[in-house]
């Protein structure tokens, strides 16, 4: 770094403080949007005193480049749904490990031939190839399989467990010749290794554990940006790499304890039966339904209510009509609360920031943790497009793909209703007993035209 100028130095510097406070604003939402706002201030001011601290070849071709991928982001911001955030975050996330990848195989081929090399810098470069190239193919998968553009199941054959173990040998035999031997073929055929490994890694991850080794290749892309950083010399990448490996990790871990498994039977589980498996079938068991104005009924002479959203409410984007449905009665002195399970819709936080555009006061919004306890008094829980996160089979059946995970106690309140579209079952491919229970109504439709009837039967009461 000493070749750096101080003032460059004192850029990144404020670059990477900037990206430290927008992770701090990003873990409540009352300061996310500042956060993010910040992190995207960094991200700017850091990439503009690259143009200003160095000589640069091929100046046109970044210039267009970097347009055209503003131009794909702008768009992207604004036109892509909340339900299909998950998705985006893949492609993103995937593209900055390939990005990675690229700049790391770059440097090798103008390092190839010098000599004097020091090992451990060429040992940063076999590990940003590799890994950068796992995050790529990795997320391609699970962007296909969110996109239902492959089945959401897990993916086996014979031979998958070799054919894996075979793949990481050979991955670790080509880092080290990049190390002691380093050539560009060398590298590429790391690359090509990894991109397998990424495939193979994701194949028998399905259902609800999707989104949990998103986050998990998240944390890989940020440990290729650092040490891509470390092998640039680049203050700036590593730390932000650095941050976005260690918060990556983090959450992975959180989402893998909300799921109540570890990180190795999300990731391996599904090798011997204990994946969420997705796709399951419907059910034509018996079941007691009502129309709006029942349901409305219910919800009028209730003192406490409990709201749980789930990924429904967002495919319908019902979430405007919910809280102006929750104003009502909370006008009319019902106590109401919206109950978010860590894992709720299909990445983390994704409730929160739903419930947030529709301007719903954060005060409402209540952890699992925190209002667990409180089912026992609730007169009605309203479950709008939520399933395996209030399903009783976490608790009572072993051997269920989702036996041992933490879920909000919907089973203790005195009356459950539910606002499904039709009796398919969640994202874990199982039947949820709460839809048989005699305290549990059921309200079929749309989530966003079944909470407007419904809204308009509590105005008419």
């Amino acid at each position: 770094m000493s070749s750096t100028p101080t003032w460059v130095q004192l850029i990144y510097l404020a670059c990477a403080v900037c990206f430290i406070l927008a992770l701090k604003g990003l873990s409540s939402p009352k300061h996310a949007r500042a956060g993010n706002l910040l992190g995207a201030v960094g991200a700017i001011v850091a990439v503009v005193t690259v143009f200003f601290a160095a000589d640069i070849n091929h100046l046109v071709p970044i210039l267009i480049a970097i347009a055209v991928g503003t131009v794909i982001g702008v768009i992207g911001a604004r036109k892509v749904l909340m339900t299909q955030m998950p998705q985006l975050v893949a492609l993103f996330n995937g593209v900055g490990g390939l990005a990675a990848a690229v700049v790391a195989l770059l440097e090798l081929s103008d390092r190839v031939g010098h000599g004097g090399e020091p090992k451990f810098d060429l040992a940063m470069t076999a590990f940003t190839i590799l890994v950068g190239t796992v995050s790529f193919a990795g997320s391609m998968l699970t962007f296909a399989k969110l996109q239902e553009l492959m089945t959401s199941r897990p993916v086996l054959f014979p031979g998958l467990p070799v054919l894996f173990g075979l793949a990481i040998i050979g991955a670790l035999a080509l880092a080290v010749f990049v190390v002691t031997d380093p050539m560009v073929w060398i590298g590429i055929a790391l690359g090509i290794v990894g991109l397998a490994l990424g495939v193979l890694l994701v194949l028998p991850v399905g259902g609800a554990d999707v989104p949990i080794v998103i986050s998990l290749l998240n944390a890989f892309t940020g440990l290729t940006v650092a040490a891509g950083g470390y092998v640039l010399g680049n203050t700036v990448l590593l730390v932000g790499g650095t941050l976005v490996g260690a918060s990556g990790t983090i959450l992975t871990k959180l989402m893998a304890a909300a799921m109540g498994r570890s990180v190795v039977n999300i990731m391996f589980g599904a090798l011997k039966g204990g994946s969420t498996l997705g796709a399951g079938t419907v059910s034509d068991r018996p079941v007691r339904s009502a129309g709006p104005e029942d349901i409305a009924i219910l919800l009028e002479y209730a003192s406490k209510v409990i709201v749980v959203p789930g990924y429904g409410l967002a495919v319908a984007q019902a979430q405007h009509t919910l809280r102006e449905l929750v104003d009502v009665l909370t006008a009319r002195g019902v106590a109401v609360d919206y109950a978010i399970h860590p894992v709720a819709g299909r990445m983390p936080g994704h409730m929160n920031v739903l419930l947030a555009e529709a301007q719903v006061p954060y005060e409402q919004l209540k952890e699992m943790d925190d209002i667990n306890s409180q089912f026992k008094q609730t007169d009605v829980v309203l479950v709008v497009g939520a399933n395996d996160v209030v399903n009783p089979a976490a608790k009572t059946t072993p051997g269920a793909p989702i036996y041992g995970m933490p879920i909000l106690n919907a089973d203790e309140a005195n009356q459950i209703v539910f606002l499904k579209r039709s009796m398919r079952p969640g994202f874990a491919g199982i039947e949820n007993e709460l839809l048989f229970d005699p305290k549990t109504t059921l309200l079929f439709g749309d989530a966003k035209d079944s909470l407007g009837k419904l809204l308009n039967a509590v105005k008419a009461l």
